[in-house]
């Protein structure tokens, strides 16, 4: 057990937030919190984390936080850099420091071993060594180099000052510095807010191989699909643990609730049919015992508390378009969109009634294309045009920013004036702002608050043409799967931005991925393009885009990058040979042994790496977690298969670099 909290409860003032927690980190566990916003999910990381402490009461014996050893704890929260001056490369590379220094007190003891042969000297090298290449000693830099990189920042932007990113970019690098810091407990809130998909796939890799324990609170349902192996759900204020991922959760969520409900039932059943025994021969002197056995038989019974419903509080729209468009409703020919320069090109027919999801990497253009379709920034050249009756309801996702001491009834009411105080209210009822909600101050709302009064005004005016960008942000679960509800019975046409696959999984029918200047349509949702990503990966040899987190290289269990060696240069037409004389060329004949060595390196590197899957599955087998010898083993041969993969992935890249070059 590497962290225990036992009956733990928090409260804030007069109100509490948690009670009777009992939550366990085991070894290298991947942990889902989940729960309704406000439910005290951010509450319990900064319990794990130290910020908050338990409750006293009147008895402590059953309440206590136990640690195995001192682990340490690596947190992600609002950052206030020491010195923004200095550069993003300086501000990570503090993280580097310690190993920096065991690496000058290893080459130092190396040095010391070439006078003093000693057994001790020797062993105390080893073992310095040994540690040193198991905490990533010598794969801490290309790990730093795979990970800004994976983060979106290029090599001039390693060298400008923090003071010079944004708000959201100075988060992305400080957390760029909590993983690469390798805490013994990763806590981390909302990790994929403001990522683009393909990070996000990357970072469900890093930390699915991360070597430690990951403790992680995510509204992003396929992400805690794709990570973690343990769920607690916080739900009406206490934890209740499940394992296995987000889908599982809800299958044994479901089946707990069910067979709960029919043990309470069929206990209900039965004292209902003692009781009426009593009732009918209380009475009667005959009868009287039994009556009173039956009586004692209610009493001694162990009562079946009714389970809690699922908290499935939500907001509710149905609504239909006031008009209906004609059958063409967006036409997009050759639309260069951006500010200063032009960052992709758009080509586009929309009908009536798609759904189009828009995906691609962050900065490629996809909001800026939502503010060009209306109006808020011109086209750069190119045009779109709009078919009859259209009208259109936009949600940007900075209105989760908005700002306003205005009251939510005064604001609601400013935009529909000619509502009755009780249809505004109604209307702001149907998005869970009721009683003496609708008197507070917009400043006062959380994010999410924010986004479903937006999504109230936008729906009330009942467009037929709906452009959203990045509409799930801030909504916890049950909020998204509402909206997913409402989007795909949506008569009307739908544009939207989302980073959030499930979502999109969902609700669209049609696809346009944004990439690298260019866009491309495809007729078909998100599962299909997945598959159709699948498919090419298989049928291209050396393709890991299969693999995403393989995308400009993984990140191993030691930290190891896979797929980031740099490539050899091409074979040089004018070989000289031993006596130094021009050896004879023949690139047909060169190209054709170097496919041959690739593909080989191709087979041998599926092979090493099937036997790592299974390697790695074993590692989680439930019989080997209290054997810390058998964890050992099992983890050395993962540790020396995935330096061979490295070398072999090094000299595969090498292979295929002189391959592209003789090909030119």
């Amino acid at each position: 057990m590497l962290y225990q909290i036992c009956h733990g409860a928090v409260s804030f003032g007069d109100e509490e937030i948690l009670h009777d927690i009992n939550f366990e980190i085991r070894n290298t566990e991947k942990i889902a919190v989940v729960g309704r916003n406000g439910c005290g999910k951010t509450t319990l990381l900064k319990l794990i984390h130290g910020e908050v402490d338990l409750e006293k009461r009147d008895s402590d014996e059953d309440v206590f936080i136990a640690k195995a050893g001192n682990p340490q704890i690596g947190y992600l929260k609002q950052i206030a850099f020491e010195d923004p001056s200095i550069t993003l490369e300086q501000e990570v590379r503090k993280v580097f420091a310690p190993m920096e220094r065991r690496k000058k007190e290893l080459e130092a003891a190396a040095v010391a071993l070439e006078t003093d042969y000693s057994e001790e000297a020797v062993a105390k090298y080893t073992a310095m060594e040994e540690k040193f290449k198991e905490d990533g000693g010598y794969y801490f830099e290309k790990e730093y180099d795979v990970i800004i990189r994976k983060f979106g920042f290029s090599e001039e932007e390693r060298k400008k000052p923090l003071s010079e990113f944004s708000g959201g970019q100075q988060t992305k690098i400080a957390f760029i510095k909590l993983l690469l810091s390798k805490p013994d407990i990763l806590l981390l809130d909302e990790p994929t807010n403001h990522l683009d998909i393909t990070t996000i796939e990357w970072l469900e890799s890093y930390l699915k191989n991360y070597p430690k324990a990951v403790v992680v609170v995510s509204h992003d349902r396929m992400f805690l699909d794709n990570v973690v192996d343990v769920v607690y759900e916080i739900e009406y204020g206490t934890a209740t643990r499940y394992p296995g991922n987000y889908s599982n959760f809800m299958e044994r969520k479901k089946e707990n609730y069910n067979k709960l409900m029919k043990d309470y039932n069929a206990q209900q059943k039965e004292i209902a049919r003692l009781q009426r025994i009593v009732d009918r021969f209380k009475n009667k002197p005959t009868k009287v015992s039994m009556a009173h056995s039956k009586e004692k038989a209610i009493e001694h019974m162990v009562k079946i508390e009714a389970p809690d419903r699922f908290d499935t509080r939500t907001f509710h729209a149905n609504f239909e378009p006031e008009k209906e468009t004609g059958n063409d409703v967006l036409l997009i020919s050759d639309l260069q969109i951006g500010y200063d320069h032009p960052l992709s090109t758009v080509n586009l027919d929309l009908k009536k009634g798609d759904k189009l999801g828009i995906l691609g990497g962050n900065g490629l253009g996809k909001s800026t294309l939502l503010k060009t379709l209306v109006g808020q920034l011109p086209a750069l050249s190119g045009g779109y045009h709009f078919g009859t009756n259209v009208q259109i309801g936009y949600f940007d996702q900075q209105m989760a920013m908005y700002s306003s001491r205005k009251t939510v009834l005064d604001d609601f009411w400013d935009e529909f004036p000619n509502l009755t105080e009780t249809e505004a209210r109604n209307a702001l009822g149907a998005f869970m702002f009721t009683g003496e909600d609708v008197f507070k101050n917009i400043d006062m709302l959380s994010g999410g608050e924010k986004v479903r009064l937006a999504l109230c005004k936008i729906l009330k005016r009942r467009p037929n043409v709906l452009i959203l960008d990045e509409p799930t942000n801030h909504m916890d679960i049950v909020g998204k799967e509402t909206l997913e509800s409402m989007l795909k019975d949506y008569s009307g046409t739908l544009i939207f931005v989302s980073h959030d696959r499930y979502f999109v999984r969902k609700v669209a029918n049609r696809l346009l991925v944004f990439e690298d200047g260019t866009t491309n349509l495809y007729q078909f949702g998100y599962e299909e393009y997945q598959q159709k990503l699948d498919r090419e990966a298989e049928e291209s040899a050396g393709s890991y885009r299969k693999t995403p987190a393989a995308l400009g290289g993984a990140i191993s269990q030691n930290g190891a990058s896979i797929a980031s060696g740099k490539a050899s240069g091409a074979a040089e037409a004018g070989k000289m040979d031993g006596a130094g004389k021009k050896a004879y060329y023949n690139p047909g004949k060169e190209r054709s042994k170097i496919e041959k060595k690739v593909k080989r390196a191709e087979e041998e590197l599926a092979v090493k790496e099937e036997k790592l899957e299974a390697l790695k599955a074993e590692l989680l087998r439930p019989e080997y977690q209290s054997s810390y010898s058998k964890l050992t083993e099992i983890q050395a041969e993962i540790d020396a298969l995935e330096e061979e993969i490295l070398e072999d992935m090094e000299n595969w890249e090498a292979l295929s670099q002189q391959l592209e070059e003789l090909e030119v």
